[in-house]
């Protein structure tokens, strides 16, 4: 456990936690910001601004140099071999369409299956319903356990020859399972498919190792892990990579253009048309420093203690029931109060100053699974405490109380 001297330096960091009374647990959606993160976005702006890649001036060329080491920063994070296989978007859902409208429309065709599970959200869903509508390919998908776990049995069961492409969370933003990802990876390569895993809530919580797992794609998003909104990452095997066609067309994507014809960029900047999010880059790369300076397994048994405390409490309260009883879990809980719309509860608990998530958290098919109209959730970071959670707890005490 952080000891209370080391939680206050770190709360510190973060000015809207800092200053703020309210008790913020809607992580899960955006993370807040620490200072350095603020800084190194407003640095860029005062100091460097330049656009990249494309001019001789010195401004563009220090630009070009940050842009270009937040890449090989990503790279090391994640530990991919390299930075070329690093590619720059807008985040999570921008990198998933990326890799179905490229590497799926152009690989996919009728008869071939992809395999998604009901925990997805909708970002990982949509995508491969576009790309199956488009080229014929089927979409299967995985079901669950009563205590929300994923069944691997049932997944083992649907993989097949046919299986092109699998698409899995690494961790449930709805409900805060943790998939068994590396044996999914493995059981999806010994049938021949490539593995997506969105990754939008794992990067926060715990180290990923891109060579570890295997996976051939891995998505996820800076504003999930303290850093800016607006960009993202995906991770692709280069060989993967250097077969794809590129997605979008334009400027910096190219290495020549004429009329009669356009020959392209290599890998990554063929996926990259357009000014890029140059600052969001730079501030992502401030976030994963300021995660290298923190003992990450010491902030997951935080986390860890702070969901368990939660749920511990929350499972004390009458009428009130915790949405997936798996141990496997991290981040994120959701609860339902029989009787009562999440939302009217949402609306209360902000009112005593506690900011939660009410909803389908757009992972509507999980819901209708689960029968359930929406949920409402907490999510928990590095910077909340004991207290956050017992102030929340007694927010839904006297909640109840007044409905």
């Amino acid at each position: 456990m952080l000891s209370s001297s080391k939680l206050t330096k770190l709360r510190n960091q973060f000015p809207l936690i800092k200053n703020s009374t309210a008790v913020y647990l809607d992580n899960a959606a955006t993370t807040q910001k620490p200072q350095c993160v603020i800084d190194a976005v407003a640095d860029f702006y005062q100091q460097t601004n330049a656009n990249v890649h494309r001019a001789s001036h010195a401004l563009s060329a220090k630009a070009t140099g940050e842009f270009e080491a937040a890449r090989e920063s990503v790279a090391n994070f994640i530990n991919a071999r390299s930075a070329n296989e690093i590619i720059w978007t807008r985040g999570t859902t921008e990198a998933i369409n990326l890799v179905s409208q490229s590497y799926g429309i152009n690989t996919l065709q009728a008869g071939d299956e992809i395999i998604l599970t009901t925990l997805e959200h909708h970002a990982n869903i949509v995508p491969w319903q576009l790309v199956a509508q488009q080229t014929g390919a089927k979409i299967l998908v995985v079901d669950i356990h009563d205590d929300c776990s994923l069944n691997i049995e049932h997944y083992q069961s649907l993989l097949s020859a046919n299986t092109k492409v699998v698409a899995i969370s690494h961790l449930s933003n709805a409900i805060g399972v943790i998939n068994p990802i590396k044996q999914m990876i493995a059981d999806a390569h010994n049938v021949g498919a490539v593995v997506l895993v969105d990754g939008a809530q794992a990067v926060s919580h715990f180290d990923i190792d891109v060579e570890d797992l295997d996976c051939d794609f891995y998505a996820f998003s800076g504003h999930k892990m303290f850093g800016p909104t607006g960009i993202g990452v995906l991770y692709g095997k280069q060989a993967l990579l250097e077969a794809m066609p590129p997605w979008q067309g334009g400027g910096e994507m190219i290495e020549k253009v004429s009329f009669s014809g356009t020959t392209f960029n290599r890998v990554p900047f063929r996926f990259e048309a357009g000014t890029p999010n140059i600052a969001g880059a730079i501030g992502l790369s401030a976030a994963i420093a300021f995660l290298a300076q923190q003992d990450r397994h010491l902030l997951q048994q935080h986390e860890d203690h702070l969901l368990n405390l939660a749920e511990s409490e929350l499972n004390k309260i009458e009428k009130l029931q915790v949405i997936g009883q798996t141990s496997h879990k991290a981040g994120a809980l959701s609860f339902v109060i029989q009787g009562e719309h999440p939302s009217d509860i949402g609306t209360i608990l902000d009112e005593q100053g506690i900011a939660v998530r009410t909803g389908h958290h757009c992972t509507m098919p999980l819901m209708e699974r689960l029968q359930l109209n929406g949920t409402i959730r907490a999510s928990f970071s590095i910077y909340n405490t004991e207290e956050d959670v017992l102030s929340f707890v007694n927010a839904v005490k006297k909640t109840l109380e007044f409905l």
